[in-house]
């Protein structure tokens, strides 16, 4: 059974977007910024060393997940406020 304030607000939700290469795009781009941020924090090479970037696992995966809710927040609002 759904809640009647699901129901209430169910028309105020937004469409979210298809997946297209726009959306890949933003999505790269903003993970790629925080990675290139996270060389700035104050312990970057703690635990093992990834060969090629000057980061370590756990910051590697902390900065591409932190980029993606980055990537999902903007092709969220540009969704919403109908540019995408």
């Amino acid at each position: 059974m759904i809640s009647s304030i699901l129901l209430a607000v169910q028309s105020t939700v937004p469409p979210t977007p298809a997946w297209n290469p726009t959306v890949a795009i933003i999505i790269s781009i903003s993970s790629l910024v925080v990675l290139l941020l996270s060389t700035k924090i104050e312990k970057p090479l703690v635990g093992p060393k990834l060969p090629v970037l000057p980061v370590s696992v756990p910051t590697f995966i902390a900065a591409m997940a932190f980029g993606h809710i980055i990537g999902v927040g903007i092709v969220l609002g540009l969704t919403n406020i109908g540019r995408l």
